[in-house]
Parts: structure tokens; sequence; C-alpha cells
């Protein structure tokens, strides 16, 4: 058995139907253009590569390498259609439970590589390309920052193992000072400090959640209702903003409102 999740990998497969794969990146990443709602869309993951030339990134890690491939696979698409007035969407299949920690990845400048992916899909999105984050796993740390929290729209499957955090709960329990029992009754009655989807959906950064009926190894009902509830969120971005504004409304990020008003009227 591996020790690393194939979420990611078997729903980029199921969703991107055997389309061919993008030439010219790592290992690491799976990059392919196919058809959603009678459109064509990029669908992009990151998977594990036991073989990664950076150990610290073989477990489905965002290191340096699947850092910059993700900006190239997404700067490779703005560039394709910008003179196109109907731009491909951008599937970006969460499944990432970390950002690579290693002194070399920190000498050679992680913080660059991560950084470089998150201006991408920026770009993509201001671009007017609809950038959808679909976690069907992990969606932890710079990882995440990196490949998907650019999205004009996040749906997240229900499922235990779907969760977002900065980091894991060993290292906040280290971080905090607590024992991982008590990280996790402290996160009952702190939704910013929790892991389960609901909680971080109380935080209005979800679109969607979405129940399946296999997870790991998804059954053409599952890809049916997943590629359903992607061209709706397609649609929903179409002709509309294309800032991140709609993540602002609630009540749990009501001091991320106030915040923002206090620095618009003192700048």
């Amino acid at each position: 058995m591996s020790s690393y999740s194939l979420r990611g990998l078997h729903w980029f497969q199921a969703l991107s139907a055997g389309a061919k794969m993008l030439e010219g990146l790592p290992p690491s990443l799976r990059v392919a253009d196919a058809e959603l709602g009678g459109k064509a869309a990029r669908f992009i993951a990151v998977v594990a590569d036991p073989h990664n030339r950076f150990p610290r990134a073989r477990n489905g890690e965002v290191g340096l390498l699947e850092g910059w491939g993700l900006a190239s696979a997404v700067d490779e698409l703005i560039a394709a259609d910008q003179d196109k007035p109907c731009k491909r969407a951008v599937i970006a299949i969460v499944d990432v439970p970390s950002q690579a920690y290693g002194r070399r990845e920190e000498a050679l400048g992680i913080h660059q590589a991560l950084a470089g992916a998150a201006d991408s899909y920026a770009r993509a999105r201001l671009a007017g390309h609809a950038v959808i984050g679909l976690l069907v796993g992990k969606a932890m740390s710079g990882a995440f920052l990196a490949h998907g929290y650019q999205a004009n729209r996040l749906i997240a499957l229900r499922d235990p193992g779907v969760m977002v955090h900065a980091m894991g709960k060993a290292s906040a329990a280290r971080v905090t000072l607590r024992s991982v029992e008590e990280l996790e009754t402290l996160a009952a009655s702190v939704p910013p400090m929790a892991y389960d989807i609901d909680s971080y959906a109380s935080l209005g950064l979800l679109w969607e959640t979405l129940s399946v009926e296999q997870i790991e190894r998804p059954t053409a009902n599952d890809v049916a209702r997943v590629t359903e509830c992607l061209g709706l969120a397609v649609a929903d971005v179409a002709g509309g903003i294309r800032d991140l504004s709609s993540r602002l409304g609630a009540t749990n990020r009501e001091a991320s409102s106030k915040v923002r008003q206090l620095l618009r009227a003192q700048w």
C-alpha cells in the first residue's frame, strides 16, 4: 500500500477522460485539455512522484518543480488564448498535503516557485479564464495557496479526508503547545482552527459542496455529478467580477470585511 494519496490522480484521470497530456512538465504534474460542457478546459493536478529528484516532494507536496511547472502550464494557456473570445476554463484538482519542506527547497527559492504558480492562476482569472478549484483531498498550507486557492470558485467533496488548513494537525499542535486532542477540542469552537469542510464553508470560501459515492475511485455517477457542478461553476463565473470579493460575505468573515473597509477609508 502506498503512503500517499491517489485521489488527485484518480479524479484527474476520470475528469480528463484519457485526454492527451501536456508535455514538458515534471512527472508530478498532470495537465490535459479535455471537454467540459461541450467546451475545452484545462485540467491540472499535482500527484505523488516516488522518484522525484527532491525527496521532500515525493508524496504529492508542491515543491520547486511543481511550483514552476504549474506556472508554466497556466502561462502557456493564457498566452494561447490571449486573443480568443472564449477562453478555456482551468480546473485545479486539489489533493496536496503540504508544500515541500527542506533545506534545498528553501535555498533554491521555493517561495518564488509557489508565488509564481499563485501569480499565474491569478492572472488567468483576471484575464477572463474561469478558474475552478475542486477539492478532493487535502488542501494544506502553501501547497493550496499555489494550487487552487486563486480560483474564482471553490468546490469541495464531502468526506473526512477533504480538509483545509494552514498546517497538519501534528504541526499545529506543536506550534500551539497543545496535544492533537486539545487542538481538536479548540477547533470545535473556533471555525478558522478547524479542518472539516463545514467549518471551512462557514468562512464563505466554498461555492459548493458535493457528496459522492466513492471518493477514492469515482464512479461514473460521481464523475457525471462533479462534471455537471464544474460546468455550473464555469457558467456562474462567465461575465461576472474577476476578483475574489464573493468570499467576504459570510458571518465568520465579518472581521475580514471590516479590515478591508478600514483600509479603504485610510488609504
